[in-house]
């Protein structure tokens, strides 16, 4: 297995958890930030703009997945890159938007006395 099929697959999940989230406010009807959005990432884009945008990054995550290399689910060290691209966007992006979306807990918990 090459290095390169690794790295793919490992953006690979990075671009399938960005689908998700743009993909399903979109198809709820539900703005949610985009890139193209003002201010980008932060602003809110409509509900078409999200479907659009949750579609291209499927399609990437379907190319980076399953058409380079030779990628199988049962197989660990390929489902581990897949696992760690989606962590390693879908954690910092949860943060991030948690912060817009009142997704964060922490920052309104009540401080311990």
């Amino acid at each position: 297995m090459a290095w390169s099929h690794l790295i793919s697959w490992f953006f690979g999940g990075a671009f399938l958890a960005n689908a998700v989230p743009h993909f399903v406010f979109g198809i709820a009807g539900k703005p949610f930030q985009s890139p193209f959005a003002t201010p980008p990432g932060e602003g809110l884009s409509s509900s078409t703009v999200n479907v659009l945008w949750g579609a291209f990054n499927l399609a990437v995550g379907y190319v980076l997945v399953l058409r380079v290399g030779d990628f199988h689910l049962r197989n660990t060290t390929d489902a581990v890159a897949i696992g760690l691209g989606i962590l390693a966007l879908g954690v910092p992006m949860a943060r991030r938007f948690g912060r817009f979306n009142g997704g964060n807990l922490d920052s309104g918990l009540p401080q311990r006395q």
